[in-house]
């Protein structure tokens, strides 16, 4: 069949082929849902994963953006739980799908980072660099969303991914269906995300005053080396740092990949269960450290009071420890 658009895309420049994109995409979300649905975010295993976090001292300010923040990712949690329930064709909302799940993921990692510092930031990549120091870091999130690495040099990361991986040598090729092969999709996802992080600051770095300064055009001097690598040392990647270049994926780049093409209606209605299932996971951690750090009793009050004055459809159940 004739693919005119496509066939565009490609004529014009740089585009992604559909097939490896749609690929790579509901892959890593099965790989995720796989290892959250066999029970990673169980009750039992937050409560022991979070028994030694300390509530600090009151901090109403830093309290209130907590609350705030899971109200806002319980919305975009109740947006999936709609699209789930509700729409007949998955592939109409897909791409949508995806920005709520992001969002849950996002708001819910600020109510962390709230939690932790109390500390406010301005983008999205600030508020992953914090999430990293103040909650990855500290191993205050559990697997799956505890993969990181802790710079982008690659002798650095090549060694990180290499430690997680292990003997596995599942990739985003394989779709999910243990833990084992979930593993592998992981950890390729993470060395996918790596690689762009490092494109994406060597790009950077070419721009820079330091760079332009040597009269080079690549890395192959030792000087231009070490210009790249001290941006590549400040670099790093998480869950937070993942979630966001997925997220961008699917709103601004590879833009047919998903609603294009090759009719897979039913890995498309597991991929909008998958989204989430992740996201709830996601959240029932957020909320477990989240409630063991803000003032006594008013985790509580919060959730009763979504209960009672909440709009949405989906039930404040999902916050409740």
């Amino acid at each position: 069949m004739s693919k005119w658009l496509l066939d565009r895309l490609f004529e014009a420049g740089d585009q992604a082929e559909p097939r490896f994109a749609f690929q790579g995409t509901v892959n890593w979300m099965r790989a995720l849902a796989e290892v959250v649905n066999g029970g990673a975010c169980a009750d039992d295993k937050l409560n022991d994963l979070y028994a030694r976090v300390q509530r600090r001292p009151v901090n109403r300010e830093a309290d209130t953006l907590v609350f705030e923040n899971t109200m806002m990712a319980l919305h975009n949690l109740s947006s999936l739980k709609s699209m789930n329930k509700d729409v007949e064709d998955k592939y109409d909302i897909c791409r949508s799908a995806i920005i709520s799940w992001y969002y849950s993921i996002y708001f819910s990692a600020s109510a962390m980072v709230a939690a932790s510092s109390g500390s406010i930031q301005e983008t999205h990549t600030a508020t992953a660099k914090v999430w990293q120091s103040d909650i990855a870091e500290k191993e205050l999130i559990p697997y799956p969303f505890n993969l990181l690495l802790t710079s982008l040099v690659s002798n650095t990361a090549d060694a990180e991914i290499a430690a997680y991986r292990g003997a596995n040598r599942f990739d985003l090729n394989d779709r999910a269906y243990d833990n084992e092969t979930a593993h592998g999709a992981l950890v390729s996802y993470l060395k996918g995300t790596h690689g762009y992080k490092k494109w994406e600051t060597e790009e950077r770095v070419r721009t820079s005053r330091d760079f332009k300064a040597l009269g080079v055009d690549n890395f192959r001097t030792k000087a231009a080396r070490e210009v790249r690598d001290h941006a590549l040392e400040k670099g790093q990647v998480n869950f937070l740092i993942q979630a966001f270049r997925y997220r961008g994926k699917a709103n601004y780049r590879d833009s047919i990949f998903l609603s294009y093409g090759d009719n897979n209606e039913a890995i498309i209605e597991k991929f909008i269960q998958d989204l989430y299932d992740v996201a709830i996971g996601f959240i029932r951690a957020t909320s477990h450290y989240c409630s063991r750090r803000v003032e006594r009793g008013t985790w509580a009050e919060f959730v009763e009071d979504i209960s009672d004055n909440s709009r949405l459809s989906i039930d404040s159940v999902v916050l409740e420890i």
